[in-house]
């Protein structure tokens, strides 16, 4: 009997909790506006590629150039 007692009252623990109301849940939510009149920075977007290494012809022969990006 105190078994069922005790098993009773553990599982309608949690559900009691869950039930009271809370002063945040029962507070006035504000929402300000967001002011549209501030100055957008606007960046230039740097447009990347990737150039994976080559051998390039020289006067002195040829040459590794090892990859890297390189903008465009």
């Amino acid at each position: 009997m105190l078994k069922r007692i005790l098993a009773g009252t553990l599982l309608a623990l949690p559900l009691s909790i869950a039930a009271v109301q809370t002063q945040a849940s029962a507070a006035q939510v504000i929402v300000v506006r967001p002011n549209n009149h501030r100055n957008v920075v606007v960046r230039k977007v740097v447009r990347q590629r990737w150039v994976p290494g080559h051998w390039e012809r020289t006067p002195r022969g040829r040459h590794w150039v090892p990859g890297h990006y390189q903008r465009y």
